[in-house]
C-alpha cells in the first residue's frame, strides 16, 4: 500500500519527506536518507547527495554530456509533467489504458513519475539546487501510459480485460514512431504475446535501445526465477538490482536473461505533486541504466542498440567470479566507463548503422515459445563482436503456463 506525504522540494541534506513505494517487491521502505551536502555546481551537488548516481560514476559521464537532444520513452503509469523536478522535460503521449478506470478518475501517475525522475530529473528550486537529479538531466521524457498503479480502481479489470493485452506493444510502436532514442520499461509479466515480442523487435530494428527491469520475483531460497517479459526478449537490456555495496538485492530476479545490474535498494526519486519516493526494486535499477543509455546516445547518436548494449555490458564494475552470474549479469553498470567504451566503439565503427531486423513468430493465443539468452555462452561472448550483433548466443526454451485468457499478457505490473 502506498501512503503519499506531500512535500516541498527542500534540500536533500535537510531530509526529504517521502512516500513508501511498493515496487512489486516483498518489502517496502519508508525512511528518507540524509546525505551530506556537496560543494560545486547545483547539479553536481545534487548528484553528490544521491548515492545511486555516485554508485554508477555519473560524474565522469557528465564530462561529455548530460543527455541533451535525446528522448527517453518511459512506458509506465504516466509521468506528471507538473512535478517540479521534471517541469519542461515531459512530453505526454497517449493513454493506452483509457477506460480501465471509472470516468472522471484522475490517475496518480506515481510509479511513472518516480521512474522518469531517475532518468531525467533536473532538480528544482532556485538554480535547480534542490530536488532530484537524474542520470540524464538534459534528456526529454516521452511518457506513454501502458499500465496502472496498483491502487487505481481499474487495476484488476485492466489485468483481466483482453482489450488491454496489447497496451505495452502499442506503446512501444508509438514511442518508436515519435522519436524515442531509448525506451525504458520498469514493468513485466511472466507471460508473453506475439505482439509484444514483435513490437520489441521492431523498436530494436529501428535503432531504439530497449531497457527493461528483470523482475522482483527473487527469493533467498530460489536459484532461478521465472523469466519476465519484455526483459527476457533477445536484444533487450535486462537489469537486475543491487544495493549500494553491490550486493544482489534478495528480491531481484536471477535467470539467464539478466545482463547487468544497478542500484535498486532505497533509491530516492520524485513523485507527483511535490512528493518524494524511496523505492526498491528492479524498476529504479532499470531507470538508471536507461539514463546511462541516454547519455551514450546523446554523445554518440550513430551507435546501434547492439553497440550501446555492448558499451554498457563490456564496461561494468564489480564483475562476478567467472565474469557472469544470473544474479548481477556481467556486473554493475558504470556510466563513466560506459561512455569511454562507447567512444572506442564509435571510433572503430563509425558507420555501425541499425541492428539487423528481428523476426518473431508465434500464435496469437496465449504464451508463445521465446528465445532466451544462454548465460554460459553469453559469458564467453560479452566482450566480443557477437554481442554487437545482438546477443547472438541463444538457446530455445519453452514458456510454460496455461493458454487461457490470463496467459495473453495479463498481470503486467510495475517492477
Amino acid at each position: 500500500m502506498l501512503t503519499a506525504v506531500p512535500a516541498r522540494a527542500i534540500r536533500l541534506s535537510a531530509g526529504l519527506a517521502t512516500i513508501a513505494a511498493a515496487l512489486w517487491i516483498p518489502y517496502v521502505t519508508s525512511a528518507g536518507r540524509q546525505p551530506a551536502l556537496a560543494q560545486g555546481t547545483p547539479a553536481l551537488a545534487r548528484a553528490a547527495e544521491l548515492p545511486e548516481l555516485r554508485a554508477i560514476d555519473v560524474y565522469r559521464a557528465w564530462r561529455l554530456t548530460r543527455g541533451r537532444g535525446v528522448t527517453v520513452a518511459v512506458l509506465d503509469t504516466g509521468a506528471d509533467p507538473g512535478t517540479p523536478d521534471l517541469t519542461g522535460s515531459v512530453i505526454r503521449g497517449p493513454d493506452f489504458t483509457s477506460g480501465a478506470d471509472p470516468a472522471g478518475y484522475r490517475p496518480p501517475h506515481l510509479h511513472g513519475t518516480y521512474i522518469a525522475s531517475l532518468i531525467a530529473g533536473h532538480g528544482s528550486g532556485a538554480g535547480r539546487a534542490e530536488g532530484i537529479i537524474g542520470v540524464a538531466p538534459k534528456a526529454r521524457v516521452l511518457s506513454v501510459r501502458v499500465i496502472l498503479d496498483d491502487q487505481e480502481p481499474g487495476f484488476p479489470a485492466f489485468n483481466e480485460n483482453a482489450a488491454y493485452y496489447d497496451a505495452i506493444a502499442r506503446g512501444l510502436r508509438y514511442a518508436v514512431g515519435h522519436g524515442a532514442d531509448v525506451i525504458n520499461m520498469s514493468l513485466g509479466s511472466t507471460f508473453a504475446t506475439r505482439n509484444l515480442r514483435n513490437a520489441v523487435g521492431y523498436a530494436i530494428s529501428r535503432g531504439v535501445v530497449v531497457v527493461a527491469a528483470a523482475g522482483n520475483n527473487g527469493a533467498p531460497d530460489l536459484h532461478n526465477t521465472p523469466y519476465v517479459y519484455p526483459a527476457s526478449f533477445t536484444g533487450v537490456l535486462s537489469v537486475a538490482a543491487v544495493d549500494y555495496h553491490g550486493t544482489p538485492a534478495p528480491f531481484s530476479a536471477r535467470n539467464a536473461s539478466v545482463l547487468v545490474s544497478a542500484p535498486g535498494v532505497d533509491v530516492l526519486g520524485a513523485g507527483p505533486g511535490g512528493a518524494y519516493i524511496t523505492g526498491s526494486g528492479t524498476s529504479p535499477a532499470s531507470a538508471l541504466v536507461a539514463g546511462t543509455a541516454a547519455l551514450i546516445r546523446s554523445r554518440f547518436p550513430g551507435l546501434s542498440p547492439a553497440l550501446v548494449n555492448q558499451a554498457i555490458i563490456g564496461s561494468t564494475r564489480r564483475r562476478p567470479p567467472g565474469g557472469y552470474s544470473t544474479r548481477v549479469g556481467f556486473g554493475e553498470v558504470d556510466a563513466g566507463a560506459a561512455m569511454a567504451s562507447a567512444a572506442r566503439l564509435a571510433a572503430s565503427r563509425p558507420s555501425a548503422g541499425l541492428a539487423p531486423a528481428a523476426h518473431f513468430g508465434g500464435g496469437l493465443e496465449g504464451p508463445i515459445p521465446v528465445v532466451h539468452r544462454n548465460a554460459v555462452l553469453i559469458a564467453g561472448l560479452a566482450l566480443v563482436s557477437a554481442i554487437a550483433l545482438g546477443c547472438a548466443a541463444v538457446a530455445v526454451a519453452g514458456l510454460g503456463g496455461s493458454r487461457g485468457r490470463r496467459g495473453r499478457g495479463s498481470h503486467v505490473r510495475r517492477i
